[in-house]
């Protein structure tokens, strides 16, 4: 009897061996890319279509709001539409955050949050840090693609209107109240020059117009935004995705009427 239960224990204990020494699952990933491009593109489909590519990354993070109570099972569905978006902000604001912070774009590090024990997070995006560049507020990442665009050009381009301008100009709309926008001047510049600098930032992963007194109570100027910056506001988050949509980023949802270049974001063309 003493023989059967000594090998009965070696058993029980090389079985817990084995099920302690078995490999825990692997989380799943989500690419911040992909999913950052969807969350600006989607809300302004006219249908639930799918940003290429997202689908899987979009409803890793739909599955998790679901499961801590924001967002209803019928919209797990891979479209990060406005359910969706509204969905992020209130979780955002579920971690005591506010203002910017709440602007429903998933950001490093409530993307990460939201992960924990259930994905991780590649291709992480970050607008960087806040600086002062010719004199106007603006961060890191803006700077490195306006400055990629100005190699482009050969050229160094004024800034008349940096980010975090909240209420700063009321014909803007509320595009510069965050992260990744800049208005710049084209005085003394050629209409074909205008195009061509719009060209070039569009190149280097901006969503840029030539902005004309006929579309809006301004001067001419060329309007930019940083696509998937993620301190945009709700109001450059939705000219971004628009750009993505052929619009021209104007409340009339006119058709795009700048250059036409193959849309890439700024870390893709990093990539090459």
């Amino acid at each position: 009897m003493r023989i059967k239960w000594a090998a009965a224990t070696v058993a029980v204990a090389s079985a817990a061996a084995i099920i302690s020494a078995a490999p825990a699952q692997a989380l799943a990933s989500v690419d911040m890319e992909k999913v950052l491009l969807a969350a600006q593109i989607d809300p302004r489909r006219a249908d639930s279509a799918i940003t290429p590519g997202a689908k899987d990354h979009v409803l890793a993070v739909e599955q998790a709001l679901q499961a801590k109570g924001f967002l209803a099972a019928q919209y797990v569905d891979g479209h990060f539409g406005t359910s969706t978006t509204t969905a992020y902000t209130n979780y955002q604001k579920s971690l005591g955050w506010t203002g910017l912070d709440t602007n429903g774009i998933p950001g490093q590090t409530s993307l990460q949050k939201l992960g924990d024990g259930r994905f991780t997070v590649t291709r992480v995006v970050t607008a960087g840090t806040k600086i002062t560049y010719q004199g106007k507020t603006i961060n890191t990442r803006t700077r490195d693609m306006l400055k990629a665009a100005e190699a482009r050009l050969g050229r160094t381009l004024t800034i008349t209107q940096g980010s975090y301008n909240p209420g700063g100009v009321g014909a803007s709309g509320g595009t510069h109240d965050g992260g990744g926008a800049l208005d710049l001047s084209v005085s003394g510049m050629p209409d074909a020059t205008k195009t061509d600098v719009v060209r070039k930032l569009r190149e280097a992963g901006f969503a840029a117009w030539w902005r004309k007194p006929s579309q809006g109570p301004w001067e001419h100027h060329i309007h930019a935004m940083a696509v998937s910056d993620p301190h945009q506001s709700p109001a450059a988050w939705h000219q971004s995705g628009d750009y993505y949509l052929g619009k021209n980023g104007l409340a009339n949802g006119a058709a795009d009427d700048g250059p036409q270049v193959t849309r890439r974001t700024w870390e893709e063309i990093q990539r090459g």
